[in-house]
């Protein structure tokens, strides 16, 4: 029995598992490409470490995709196995509950287990930033925040993860609405762990919502050591960049990042998924064209229609395929989101396909179709609980994009102006210069309706 770097007992007595435990921990804080490389380590130097089984399981879902739920319960058999054969620790039989709770399709009874745990073992860091993601994947903002400020008081200056835990506290903050302290706390991670992606990240956020891409770019500029280490998580926030320059109307820029940074790998990941079709889907709203970007991202969403996941993944592979003009593809996935919404007792993670995931959905196809009266009616009726989808409001902001104008063109234009001001009422009342450029257009359209209507009968 060994100790972890916050001095909490460990069921390892090799050296190198201990060691490599450590180091996976604080790797999975900074998103680390080298996670997988320690605990890999861990699990051949320590077959029977029961955590580390249950870890290596939830890891695979927050993946969001169908193979990997596989080998995540592989996972948990082995993680069962080793319980059964050993002695394993009230913190290791938590991870494993929580396991066990997502596989069973209830991830929030997952983020419960881990709440478990923490009121036990507060400084236990990895069951903080898994606990993290999960509320992340659930949309659950208020119950990130709160969390996260239950530990705060238990991570003095000495402890090794207090950096990496004010970056998912700073974006807490962003996300209930707090730019201002955000701003603050993410800075503050930074400077006690400069390999904080997360809390770099949460600062690129606060730009985006008030609507100070400028600074942003400033923010990220010369940091790039920053996010140099992580694994696809860098793609992401080489995202956030070309958003910026988006907004500041630099389309060179957001092109030469699409093709040199956020999709030089072609990687299949759904986040990298979402970055790309978010991104374009943007650009082809401002009027530019994208060329054959969405052949390569069609693709591969065509082989995920039947995934079922992740509706926030279901969604942006949907993009993809409207993009892509895979018509078949798109049929498929929405035949199987009808037939999830039939469900008797659908699970939690299902229960998002049927609401608000078809409505969205169904209005994503119609706007690849033209038919943007369709759109704008399911969109928007999609649009209140849009947060249960999960992700981040800079996300999830495509969508609004899309509902906004399909509005615009289906001549929706009051309920357009209002999305626009609750929009800006949610970035601190800023307007970016997709508000500003919509407001424009709702005007002009309004000037044309006023000059018909004046018009002399023929």
């Amino acid at each position: 029995m060994r100790n972890d770097q916050f001095g909490y007992e460990i069921p390892v007595s090799s050296p190198a598992a201990a060691e490599g435990w450590d180091r996976m921990v604080l790797g999975f804080l900074a998103h680390s490409a080298t996670v997988p490389e320690h605990l890999g380590t861990v699990l051949t130097e320590a077959p029977d470490f029961v955590m580390a089984h249950a870890t290596k399981g939830l890891f695979c879902l927050m993946l969001g995709r169908t193979e990997m739920t596989d080998t995540a319960r592989d996972a948990y058999r082995a993680a069962c196995v080793a319980a059964k054969e050993g002695s394993p620790t009230p913190r290791e039989m938590g991870y494993v509950r929580a396991l066990g709770a997502w596989l069973n399709g209830r991830p929030s009874d997952c983020v419960r287990a881990l709440e478990e745990v923490l009121a036990r073992w507060p400084e236990d860091a990895l069951a903080m930033k898994i606990g993290h993601a999960t509320r992340f994947i659930l949309g659950d903002r208020h119950g990130m925040r709160a969390s996260l400020e239950a530990l705060l008081p238990a991570y003095d200056a000495q402890n090794p993860a207090r950096g990496y835990l004010l970056g998912c506290h700073a974006f807490s903050l962003e996300e209930t609405g707090e730019y201002g302290r955000a701003e603050t706390a993410g800075r503050m991670a930074l400077s006690l762990s400069p390999d904080d992606a997360w809390g770099l990240h949460a600062v690129a956020h606060v730009h985006d919502m008030t609507a100070n891409s400028r600074a942003g770019l400033d923010w990220l500029e010369g940091r790039e050591h920053a996010w140099a280490h992580c694994n696809n998580f860098r793609y992401h926030v080489w995202w956030h960049k070309a958003l910026m320059h988006l907004d500041q109307n630099q389309i060179g820029a957001v092109f030469d990042l699409y093709d040199t940074e956020i999709r030089r790998d072609h990687t299949d990941d759904f986040r990298d998924i979402s970055n790309a079709t978010s991104l374009l889907m943007r650009l082809e709203l401002e009027g530019h064209d994208v060329g054959h970007r969405w052949e390569e991202l069609a693709d591969i969403s065509e082989r995920r229609t039947q995934d079922a996941c992740l509706i926030f993944a279901d969604l942006h592979y949907l993009l993809a395929l409207v993009g892509g003009n895979r018509d078949m593809a798109v049929r498929q996935m929405m035949g199987r989101l009808h037939r999830a919404a039939k469900r008797t007792n659908p699970d939690e993670i299902q229960a998002r396909m049927a609401h608000p995931g078809l409505a969205a959905a169904t209005g994503l196809e119609a706007f690849g179709e033209g038919d943007y009266r369709t759109a704008f009616l399911n969109l928007s009726q999609a649009r209140r609980s849009m947060q249960m989808i999960g992700g981040s409001h800079a996300q999830r902001d495509v969508f609004e994009r899309l509902t906004i104008d399909a509005g615009i063109r289906s001549g929706f234009l009051d309920e357009a102006e209002t999305m626009l001001q609750e929009r800006s009422g949610q970035r601190a009342g800023t307007l970016d210069s997709y508000a500003g450029t919509r407001l424009d257009l709702i005007s002009d359209a309004r000037g044309d309706w006023k000059t018909t209507k004046s018009l002399p009968a023929e």
